[in-house]
């Protein structure tokens, strides 16, 4: 239908539709994509507070301050406005995150991303801060390394959220003694760090000025040195290369025992930190612990440490016998692979098994009765009291 045509049932001419189609083609350009996307630029743009869109080209002074809750910036104005009377949640639309004024700081990188991988990664390293001398081989202290990264990187991409703050609270409870040691472990070595450091920047700024200092005495040297072999010409009718010559030895005389004054008097300066006689720094290799060896594998006794003890007589090499003396030389016994000292090893060994029994010893608990009552008397008549069948001296009766 034309726009010539009624509008509220009144006719109207051509030339009267123009400003209305002007303002609506301006209206669609206004809410075109492009000018969407200008919009939305400008208010992620890290010139302008996301929350009350001022800006830093109208305000030089504002400071933008971040929470480590949600990492959502906003300008210091509307920190001190919304969080002033206690905690409130986040104004950036979507987010909702109950914020508190004292946890707002200055962002330290420009990059959002980065602070915040930074702040987790600290948040575990004060959770896992095992040393590497607290481990016994390399491999150990690389798997350690790679659980922790896999926490930090499940925190970084918010990946099993719940178990990783679960892992980190277990493990923070579990070694609460060892963590609070390494901290403060952690705490002496950065502060003796930075002693070490001030101290060697204090000496490298003596070693200079005592460079600077010797410079100025060897150059005044040298002009007192001229200026007295210029006088002694003047006033000597010696040989002028002689006197030169002389007060050139006069002169590098008196700057190498300068210089050796100088070095000495270095070297006598105490060190706190127990540097070398030659100036450099003394330092202390780290690493895992130090490896206690095993002891060596014993050869395997098959006895089990049992020993072959002859207490009642003594194998002999050679037994003269007439059968034995066959038996040493007889191909048919010998062809299987038999020793005749096996034999002789027997032999004495039942010979000799009874000597280690006393009769008189066992004899009482060969009639050992049933009763325990009866037990009981036999038990108290072999130890000298008497009883039925035994008599005091463990004779039968």
């Amino acid at each position: 239908m034309s726009r010539v045509a009624q509008h509220n049932g009144t006719p109207r001419r051509p030339g009267e539709d123009d400003g209305e189609l002007h303002s609506e083609l301006h209206t669609l350009r206004l809410s075109s994509p492009s000018s969407r996307a200008s919009a939305n630029a400008a208010s992620t743009s890290p010139d302008i507070c996301p929350v009350c869109k001022s800006s830093r080209y109208l305000n030089p002074n504002m400071r933008f301050l971040v929470n480590p809750e949600c990492y959502h910036k906003m300008c210091e104005s509307c920190v001190d406005r919304i969080f002033s009377q206690g905690p409130a949640p986040c104004p950036v639309a979507g987010c909702g995150r109950t914020l508190r004024k004292q946890r707002f700081r200055k962002q330290t990188f420009g990059d959002i991303h980065i602070e915040r991988e930074v702040d987790i990664r600290r948040r575990v390293a004060q959770v896992f801060n095992r040393r590497q001398e607290e481990f016994n081989t390399l491999l150990d202290y690389n798997n350690y390394l790679e659980e922790v990264e896999t926490l930090t990187f499940n925190l970084l991409n918010r990946v099993d959220v719940a178990a990783t703050e679960a892992t980190l609270a277990a493990h923070a409870a579990q070694n609460a003694s060892s963590i609070s040691r390494n901290a403060s472990l952690q705490t002496q070595e950065s502060a003796s760090l930075e002693a070490r450091q001030a101290h060697e920047k204090e000496q490298a700024r003596l070693r200079r000025e005592a460079a600077r200092k010797e410079e100025d005495d060897e150059r005044r040297e040298k002009e007192e040195g001229k200026q007295e072999i210029l006088d002694r010409m003047a006033t000597s009718t010696g040989d002028a290369d002689a006197i030169a010559r002389e007060g050139q030895r006069v002169v590098l005389k008196k700057s190498t025992a300068r210089r050796t004054a100088a070095v000495k008097a270095r070297q006598q300066q105490p060190d706190p930190f127990g540097s070398s006689d030659n100036g450099a720094s003394s330092f202390t290799i780290k690493g895992l612990k130090p490896t206690v060896l095993a002891e060596p594998e014993k050869p395997y006794d098959p006895f089990g440490g049992m020993q072959d003890n002859r207490d009642y007589y003594v194998l002999q090499d050679y037994y003269e016998h007439p059968w034995l003396d066959n038996a040493r030389t007889d191909p048919q016994i010998m062809a299987g692979g038999y020793d005749v000292r096996e034999y002789y090893a027997r032999a004495m060994l039942e010979a000799s098994a009874g000597l280690g029994c006393f009769i008189k010893e066992e004899i009482a608990g060969r009639y050992m009765p049933a009763d325990k009552g009866m037990a009981t008397t036999v038990a108290a008549a072999a130890g000298g009291g008497g009883g039925d069948g035994v008599g005091p001296g463990n004779d039968l009766l």
